[in-house]
């Protein structure tokens, strides 16, 4: 996309989707914005990409409009479109939980997309801040934006740190793939629960429990809880997984390799490193049968 010398969308009032497809282009390409409609000339120009507008979906021509699809199509929006064209949409509607929404908003719009999410139509306004208000407003205001604008700016942030978001989590998802195990435990009269084990290693991550309830999610995996690499130190985090109550740390209150069990259960801090030491504290949480009846 570095060919693109120019980000063209539609005037008027300004909406999430081509906001969005839009600084993901800037964050690519450093290209102002304009917001006018298109000439025949710039649709078949691809070093202009027209976002939002123009009746045509032609990614080779980076051309980003889905207002020309039949009622019936799959909801997708100009985000959508982009985001494809990178080879990020998959990943992006995976890690990314407003993104189908936003496009069922913008393809179908709220009172469609109410009765899809199974909330009122009330509900979605309720989600709008002045983040929203403040952007789309002063985005819909201008005629031109580039590097020496505020609104640009910031556009190139969010477009930043969204492909940062997507691609890091992709290469994180499939590094807790390589070196994750799952380990079972289980009590007379209660179901065997599963724990995700993330050992430590070199070169050691900054966010070691960063991805984990995404991998969950990504695989199907029934997950009771975690232990991962603790960052402030040499051991590891304990942790429910949604609340699970199968474990509760505060069990191991007072344990010579406990350094934190936090009073409510859900979490404790060990300086244990070793797989052996660190079963064994599972197993001292493990709830018992009568107290998960």
């Amino acid at each position: 996309m570095q060919k693109i010398h120019t980000i063209l969308t539609h005037p008027g009032g300004a909406h999430k989707d081509e906001f969005l497809a839009c600084c993901v282009l800037v964050a690519l390409t450093q290209a102002p914005i304009i917001r006018r409609e298109p000439t025949a000339e710039e649709l078949a120009d691809p070093g202009i990409a027209v976002v939002d507008v123009g009746h045509e979906h032609t990614p080779g021509l980076h051309n980003f409009d889905h207002h020309q699809f039949p009622a019936d199509h799959p909801p997708v929006c100009s985000l959508s479109l982009v985001l494809e064209h990178l080879g990020l949409r998959e990943d992006a509607r995976v890690f990314c939980d407003w993104l189908e929404a936003a496009e069922w908003f913008d393809s179908r719009g709220p009172h469609e997309t109410a009765k899809w999410l199974g909330v009122s139509r009330e509900t979605l306004d309720r989600l709008i801040s002045p983040v929203d208000i403040t952007l789309l407003r002063r985005f819909a205001q201008g005629a031109r934006f580039d590097a020496a604008d505020a609104i640009w700016q910031v556009m190139r942030m969010v477009g930043e740190d969204l492909l940062e978001y997507v691609r890091s989590l992709r290469e994180r998802l499939d590094f807790i793939g390589r070196h994750a195990e799952v380990w079972e435990f289980s009590v007379e009269g209660a179901e065997t629960l599963r724990v995700l084990y993330l050992p430590r290693t070199t070169p050691r991550v900054d966010e070691p429990s960063f991805g984990l309830d995404r991998y969950i999610q990504a695989q199907g995996l029934e997950i009771a809880a975690l232990v991962y690499p603790d960052r402030r130190g040499t051991g590891y985090g304990l942790s429910r997984h949604n609340d699970h109550r199968g474990f509760d740390f505060t069990r191991l209150i007072g344990h010579d390799l406990v350094h934190f069990a936090h009073s409510r259960g859900f979490v404790a801090k060990t300086s244990a490193t070793t797989a052996d030491d660190l079963k064994l504290l599972l197993s001292l949480a493990r709830a018992s049968s009568e107290s998960l009846a």
